[in-house]
């Protein structure tokens, strides 16, 4: 069989307005970005902090070039893991205020590793109605049986850990749901969870450098240090570079180390990039800064655009959706930003989020001046106006 069928469903996305034209960015991660030549106010990027292009992670990056290398050789497993690695995750067991981490080439595989480790085919898991595409795909490799809970629905959930008592359970959520930008009711969960005899994972991608003191995480937030057994993260947004971890206890860690099939059967993370997360990280543990910056920041520029007209839906972090609904309306607004204003801010449309509920993801953060707020916010008014949204 040829793959032509291919084009058909290319031009049938192109037709519904569900076709994503990925724009090249010619230069660092910033503020502004280059695109096309022209000089763009970037509202699309996770780098929260404004850390991808500091220069002290890069300084730190290019010394461990020169003495580690560009390559780690092999699988850490085998000949991959250098002191470089150990020393990473142990400022992230400290920063995180747990045992134990494992480091990851992405957040993406981190779950991938950690779900199918702890759960089989005869185990259940319970999981949040809008949890990461990589916590559905870890899922699906576990082959446990999965129950899929109406989103933040606590009634639901206790429903159906009483029905599935006397089994191995796993309890996933996201800290940060990143599509909308609300946060999961550990405290809660950590409950009924302790009640029901289950083991609680938390996949905190949006909430590093986010959420509580020096952004340590959602754990840190509500308090509930010890009282979550798995914590996933991510080193590649809010941290500036590219990776992700799973920290906990010692024997988690432990026992990862010889089940996690990303850790076992793919190679490690290049010294400059541990390198260079070790910097995020001493940044952070030493100075709150970035973080309140970057509240700052979001509360300014939601307050704005909300004033403007705009709709936010349920935000409760610097994630910030313009909800438009229809994706032919999200992606007009989009192209009308790129083309007419010079902002750079992405439509999000189905499949990544629900038919009806398109829109323009905006990610402020720690790197924009107020004037660079007060830009975008002015094209904002301005396309919206043009196109009649408000």
């Amino acid at each position: 069989m040829s793959l032509s069928f291919l084009q058909e469903h290319l031009t049938a996305l192109q037709d519904s307005k569900l076709y994503n034209r990925i724009k090249v960015i010619e230069g660092a991660q910033g503020a502004w970005v280059e695109i096309d030549g022209r000089r763009m106010l970037n509202l699309c990027s996770n780098n929260y902090l404004g850390l991808a292009n500091h220069p002290a992670l890069r300084e730190a990056a290019q010394r461990a070039i020169e003495e580690f290398g560009v390559g780690p050789g092999a699988v850490r497993s085998i000949a991959g893991t250098n002191s470089l690695h150990q020393r990473l995750e142990e400022q992230l067991a400290h920063f995180k205020k747990t045992e134990a981490v494992l480091s990851f080439q992405s957040g993406f595989n981190a779950n991938l590793a950690v779900i199918p480790a702890l759960v089989g085919k005869e185990d259940v898991i319970i999981s949040d109605a809008l949890n990461h595409a990589s916590i559905i795909d870890g899922c699906r490799l576990s082959r446990a049986t999965v129950y899929v809970y109406p989103h933040r629905d606590m009634a639901a959930l206790e429903k159906l850990l009483g029905e599935n008592q006397g089994r191995k359970v796993l309890v996933i959520t996201d800290g940060v749901f990143s599509m909308d930008g609300d946060i999961a009711p550990l405290p809660e969960i950590a409950r009924l969870a302790k009640q029901y005899g289950a083991i609680t994972m938390v996949d905190d991608a949006h909430g590093e450098g986010v959420l509580g003191s020096h952004g340590r995480g959602i754990v840190d937030h509500f308090g509930l240090h010890g009282q979550i057994d798995v914590e996933v993260g991510t080193l590649s947004k809010a941290f500036g570079v590219v990776g992700g971890f799973v920290a906990g206890s010692k024997l988690l860690i432990d026992y990862l180390k010889q089940r996690a099939r990303p850790f076992l059967f793919s190679s490690a993370l290049t010294s400059a990039d541990v390198a260079a997360c070790q910097k995020a990280v001493e940044i952070l543990d030493a100075s709150d800064e970035l973080v309140s910056r970057l509240w700052d920041n979001a509360r300014y520029f939601q307050q704005q655009i909300q004033e403007a007209g705009f709709t936010l839906g349920q935000t409760e972090t610097p994630i910030t959706p313009v909800m438009l609904g229809e994706s032919a309306l999200a992606q007009a607004l989009s192209e009308q930003l790129f083309a007419q204003e010079a902002v750079f801010a992405q439509a999000i449309v189905y499949p990544t989020v629900p038919q009806g509920k398109a829109r323009i993801r905006v990610m402020v953060s720690a790197a924009h001046s107020q004037e660079d707020l007060d830009y975008g916010i002015a094209a904002f008014k301005r396309a919206g106006t043009q196109l009649g949204l408000i």
